[in-house]
């Protein structure tokens, strides 16, 4: 199953500019891949594990923003379409990767 997680945080101060790099720098070190701006990927193995990488990522999330988690299946994350522009071949984020044990 994938996990995305798709954010809209302020950048008006400098502080806001950088709690966001922080929160993004968080997303990178546990595994996320950039799919878009704001939007995050990350394959896990069980709904228990999206749970544990929402615990670890909440104390990075600064107020005046919004913040969202969506888990997807492994299929439903393979019926996107690209209707412009081309998709990212980073190894992280191809299905053909994953090895559910």
């Amino acid at each position: 199953m994938r996990m995305l997680v798709m954010f809209d945080l302020p950048v008006t101060t400098r502080q806001d500019q950088r709690n966001y790099r922080q929160f993004v720098k968080r997303l990178e070190n546990l595994g996320f891949v950039r799919i878009q701006y704001s939007i995050y990927v990350k394959v896990c193995t069980s709904f228990a594990s999206t749970k544990e990488v929402e615990q670890k990522i909440t104390p990075y999330i600064h107020k005046g923003g919004i913040v969202q988690t969506l888990v997807i299946t492994e299929k439903q994350y393979a019926w996107m379409h690209f209707l412009t522009g081309t998709p990212s071949r980073d190894v992280r984020n191809l299905s053909e990767r994953l090895v559910i044990l």
